[in-house]
């Protein structure tokens, strides 16, 4: 068994602490014995232990955000089956490089129950983690519980700007329960908070377009208007990806959401519609027609 490196200088571990280099000061002994041992250039100690400051605090970092994000589950993308998903691997790909973050662009998963949709979602967040960003999770019935208890002490604008604080903010699983003013409000004020400044992503078993009808539909329309400008709508498709646990009744489950195979936006610069799984490049001018939600109904895919 390999002896204990020797102690650092109690003197300079009072400074260490005073300074708080807690992982500097913690690989010091190891550090300094392999350097007298393999006569280190002192620049070179220097620098190693440096460097093991940085990465402790890096990953302290992102320990930290992990619980401020609220994520729900821990799902990453090392229990993400790319194979199983009806989401197309190119788009998958393109939404992990997380470049439409920093173009604050937001991103809507929409289909079936049990499609991957939430799993998705909480993959990125830990990949934008993983990558230095700050990430926000709610459901539309924790948001709505936020905004509310914000109305009581009349701090609502600091607790909407401290969620944009963050740069993807996540609302998961709209229209699974049903909302009402209040919520719809609590939506609102976030979208419109964080539109062309910071990325949303919604998952729902509706299409965006279908908002209006589980809320009311002036804030629907406003709501829709500023989440899908600029935004990226991902149609999932298929059975449940879950284990079974029962049987679900015949023609139970959610609706299947189709989309023309590809169809140019008018008055948009190169947007296409691709089919279920594909990456929607969706603006208001295609979905809002005569200031009404519309959720297009395709012709038979070709």
């Amino acid at each position: 068994m390999s002896s204990q490196p020797p102690a650092i200088p109690e003197e300079l571990e009072r400074l260490l602490r005073r300074m708080r280099l807690p992982y500097l000061r913690r690989a010091a002994p190891d550090v300094c014995a392999t350097a007298r041992a393999q006569r280190w250039d002192p620049a070179e100690v220097l620098r190693v232990l440096v460097a093991e400051e940085v990465k402790g605090r890096d990953l302290a970092t992102k320990r930290q955000r992990r619980r401020a994000a609220g994520l729900p589950s821990g799902k990453t993308f090392d229990s993400w089956r790319e194979a199983d998903s009806s989401i197309l691997a190119p788009t998958q790909q393109g939404l992990r490089t997380l470049e439409w973050i920093g173009r604050a662009e937001n991103l809507a998963v929409c289909g079936p129950s049990g499609t991957g949709k939430s799993h998705f979602l909480e993959a990125l967040c830990h990949e934008a983690i993983d990558r230095g960003l700050r990430v926000g999770w709610f459901t539309l019935e924790s948001l709505t519980h936020t905004i509310s208890r914000a109305k009581v002490d009349l701090s609502v604008a600091k607790v909407v700007a401290r969620i944009c604080r963050s740069d993807l903010i996540v609302v998961d699983d709209i229209g699974i329960l049903a909302a009402g003013a209040d919520a719809a409000e609590a939506f609102y004020r976030v979208i419109d908070a964080a539109y062309e400044r910071r990325s949303v992503a919604v998952s729902s078993n509706l299409h965006p377009s279908g908002f209006d009808t589980i809320l009311p539909k002036a804030l629907a329309t406003a709501t829709v208007d500023r989440l899908l400008h600029h935004a990226h709508v991902v149609a999932t498709e298929g059975s449940s990806l879950r284990p079974s646990r029962g049987h679900i009744r015949e023609g139970g489950g959610a609706p299947q959401l189709d989309f023309r195979p590809e169809v140019s936006c008018p008055s948009t610069r190169n947007s296409v519609v691709r089919r279920s799984g594909g990456l929607l490049s969706a603006h208001p001018e295609f979905l809002l027609a005569a200031g009404t939600l519309q959720l297009l109904r395709p012709d038979p895919l070709r």
